[in-house]
């Protein structure tokens, strides 16, 4: 008897741990209820296909070659007197899966890659010093390629940091294999996550910029005067800080909203407008925004995929008008964002150049600046957005301007100008980073796969009051 009621404990202990796993179980689905819908329903014809082989590959080749390999940071641009830029770190880590996943090199490789920076910056001096690498968890724009120090006295970078630490997150999920390698990496991206300060950013002061995150701190004089408010690249930093220990996220989250600008400036394109290409896509390199709103958009009705999607068609209408009658401009040639240009040394009918510059359009009624020059990341990075009119705008940029020198060893050269026939000679890695990210999101969802899993994510983006939307 004693023995049947043992065997009877037995099996109703049994029972009670199953339910209560497969309740546990249920209540982890429950909570992780935000997941990447994966690659983008467009099917790609073998001409497309090999094209866009080829492309990712060319620029996937600029974070393999420009980096210091001791210490895991890539160089900001190819040119020889150039930093290392921590964005663009940041977007060497997926891109290395990227390598993995197209047997570009082995995924041991890519691990020990990934590790070396990883701690390097776990490691790097953080303090007040005017010479460390970073303060509170946060890191300096850029870094001297050899020692890894702050220079050409860049800020402490919010966004900058937001994108190093995003390209982490998509590093701790990805490197999910029981062994030293991986387990490291897991181990030492949770470190550099978890001790970023995110209230040391947050705008106290009352004004136009309170309680939105500050653009950066300076250790000769203090914080930026302007913190991030409406819409562009940055609502992945609200996201990250309110995944982390941002206090009181819905009141910063808040300041950052109630700054957007819509417009309408063509039929159907009403937006969430910000000029510069980049805006549209830094943050969607990482989050799959499809099928998750908060409450602004769900007032428009869309999602802020489709809010880019929008974005990306306005520059195309807006090459297609082309207002200020530049060269080139077409359906079938457009993109207007952050690149190099020719300079203040040429002249056009009296038109005015600049080298680098934070080019955009978000409609002829909202121009930061357009001088006839195009970057093919602008196009590129919106690959996910519109597939259908991204992929023969870049197909043709190739045909016609590859032939002229716009192709090199890492692919597209940053931009080009066809009213003054100038090919830029440089490659710059926040604009390499998005075309093999995106063109990867497109053909299998990966970067989007992986990160939207990270707990912190969806920490965040309930925090933030998103929710699923059909």
């Amino acid at each position: 008897m004693n023995s049947r009621k043992n065997i009877l404990s037995w099996i109703l202990s049994v029972v009670i741990l199953i339910t209560f796993s497969a309740c546990a179980q249920q209540e982890e689905t429950l909570q992780l209820s935000f997941s990447s819908k994966g690659k983008v329903e467009y099917k790609l014809d073998i001409d497309e296909e090999t094209f866009l082989d080829s492309l990712q590959y060319r620029s996937s080749l600029f974070f393999l070659h420009e980096t210091n390999p001791e210490l895991g940071i890539v160089k900001d641009r190819t040119a020889v007197w150039a930093a290392s830029s921590i964005a663009a770190t940041g977007f060497a880590l997926p891109v290395y899966a990227v390598g993995v996943e197209r047997n570009w090199m082995t995924r041991e490789e890519a691990a020990n890659r990934t590790l070396t920076a990883l701690n390097f910056f776990l490691n790097s001096e953080q303090s007040i010093d005017a010479a460390a690498t970073g303060y509170k968890g946060f890191y300096y724009h850029f870094l001297d390629m050899k020692t890894g120090k702050r220079t050409w006295e860049s800020e402490l970078s919010t966004i900058d940091t937001g994108l190093l630490i995003a390209g982490v997150i998509f590093a701790r999920q990805y490197y999910n294999l029981e062994n030293e390698t991986e387990n490291q990496i897991r181990e030492t991206a949770s470190k550099l996550v978890d001790r970023i300060d995110w209230n040391f950013m947050v705008i106290k002061d009352a004004g136009k910029f309170q309680n939105s995150i500050c653009m950066g701190w300076y250790p000769e004089k203090g914080f930026h005067d302007m913190g991030w408010i409406g819409y562009n690249e940055s609502i992945l930093l609200y996201i990250l800080a309110a995944g982390g220990n941002l206090e009181n996220p819905k009141n910063s989250y808040q300041a950052w909203v109630n700054n957007y600008d819509w417009r309408t400036p063509y039929p159907e394109l009403s937006h969430a407008a910000f000029p510069p290409m980049f805006g549209h896509q830094y943050s969607h390199m990482f989050i799959d925004f499809r099928g998750i709103t908060d409450y602004y958009m769900k007032e428009k009705g869309i999602d802020y995929f489709e809010n880019s999607r929008r974005a990306t068609l306005v520059q195309r209408q807006y090459a297609i008008d082309n207002p200020e009658g530049w060269k080139g401009y077409d359906s079938l040639c457009w993109g207007i964002t952050a690149c190099d240009g020719p300079g203040n040394s040429y002249n056009y009918n009296g038109k005015e150049f600049l080298s680098y510059a934070g080019r955009g359009t978000s409609g002829p009624d909202l121009v930061f600046f357009d001088d006839g020059t195009i970057a093919p990341t602008a196009a590129a990075g919106s690959i996910v957005f519109s597939p259908e009119t991204v992929i023969p705008t870049l197909m043709n940029i190739n045909s016609i301007y590859s032939p002229k020198g716009l192709w090199g060893h890492y692919g597209f050269f940053d931009s080009f100008n066809p009213t003054l026939d100038w090919i830029n000679n440089d490659y710059i890695g926040i604009d390499q980073g998005p075309i093999v990210i995106m063109i990867e999101n497109l053909r299998t969802g990966l970067i989007w796969n992986y990160v939207m899993k990270d707990t912190l994510i969806q920490k965040g983006l309930k925090s933030l009051g998103f929710e699923t939307h059909n």
